[in-house]
């Protein structure tokens, strides 16, 4: 499977938390030539691992997951009413199509809502929340809705096609991260078709549910026992015009490069080695502080598996929409600095600060 038809299967595949194996699939199957063996946890989480027999061991891990909805009220009228799986955004809901994916395979929807007619009308306008969005499979009974295999717990994914915008921006839902996986098995291409023969076991990790709390690198985190861990994730971009403040949220910017993460769970050792590499080898990069924690999976394997742990990440718009967007370059950036820094990195890196 060529790089770009990979992309576009993996981007467009659904894996809602808890429900990753589609998208598992394609990742690993495009990741074997690569890799010489794999393993996969009970939850979901896929370890591709380069050179196994080596004892020290070294990860580079992105998540698979993305943000969804479960049905959790059937009306008699035959309306779902949802709750969220993860940190789905009851604003953008309202007018989007969505899959349900009941016993029966997926049934299509639409989250409904009143006409701005009504809405304005009202002596305070109607706004969506979660307690009001619904979602309209055509049916109009309750039993209409069970007749297509929909339950309480069946889960809801938007439908939104992953594509490309002005030849430069990546554009989709669930680039929070699934582009992180695309970077991660990118990585591993290179490094089998450059012929690099790494003196460390590399595990190419893709983790589940990392929505709900960072629980697939958690467990992963305590098997594994690696020596580092780098991973990937987003960030905001907060140039776009509305919400953000430089003052608050720093100043990540597509199309500038890597984003290098400063905080606690950020081993300083592991960090000033990936900023030299991006100087060594001219790859552009930006920098951000994390008050206290990251919030993404390098917090699990810092503080749950112990793991000397840094991240990069890949600027983003409109995070946990349906129209997420990343520039090429940015997502070029991050895979030429992981790439390079795995080539020079050499077992034994002691990362103690003092003995």
């Amino acid at each position: 499977m060529l790089s770009k038809e990979f992309l576009y299967k993996y981007l467009n595949a659904n894996s809602p938390v808890g429900y990753e194996a589609q998208g598992q699939q394609i990742w690993l199957d495009y990741l074997k030539p690569y890799i010489d063996k794999y393993e996969i946890d009970n939850y979901g989480t896929a370890v591709g691992i380069i050179n196994p027999d080596a004892p020290y061991k070294v990860v580079i891990e992105a998540h698979a997951d993305e943000i969804s909805w479960y049905v959790n009220y059937i009306t008699d009228d035959g309306y779902l009413y949802v709750v969220r799986n993860g940190g789905s955004d009851h604003l953008i809901a309202p007018s989007m199509r969505v899959h349900i994916h009941g016993e029966k395979g997926i049934v299509k929807g639409v989250f409904g809502f009143p006409a701005i007619h009504v809405r304005i009308g009202e002596k305070e306008e109607i706004k969506p929340e979660v307690k009001n969005i619904f979602i309209d499979v055509g049916a109009s009974t309750a039993q209409e809705v069970d007749d297509l295999g929909i339950h309480v717990g069946s889960v809801i994914t938007f439908e939104a096609e992953f594509s490309e915008l002005n030849d430069r921006y990546y554009m989709g839902r669930a680039l929070d991260n699934r582009l992180g996986g695309y970077v991660i098995a990118e990585v591993a291409r290179r490094l089998k078709e450059n012929q690099i023969q790494l003196d460390y076991s590399l595990c190419i990790v893709n983790s589940v549910q990392e929505e709900v709390g960072l629980r697939g690198a958690e467990m992963i985190s305590r098997y594994l026992k690696a020596n580092a861990a780098i991973c990937v994730d987003v960030c905001h971009d907060v140039h776009s015009p509305l919400g953000y403040s430089k003052v608050r949220d720093g100043d990540a910017k597509a199309g500038k490069g890597a984003v290098i993460t400063y905080a606690p769970a950020v081993h300083n050792t592991l960090r000033e080695m990936l900023v030299k590499t991006a100087k060594t080898n001219e790859i552009p990069f930006q920098r951000l502080a994390s008050s206290r924690s990251t919030g993404t999976d390098t917090d699990a394997f810092a503080y749950m598996g112990g793991t000397p742990s840094a991240l990069l990440s890949i600027p983003l718009k409109y995070m946990h929409t349906t129209v997420e967007m990343a520039h090429k370059e940015d997502v070029e950036s991050v895979i030429k600095l992981f790439y390079e820094f795995l080539v020079q990195f050499k077992a034994g890196q002691d990362f103690r600060y003092f003995a």
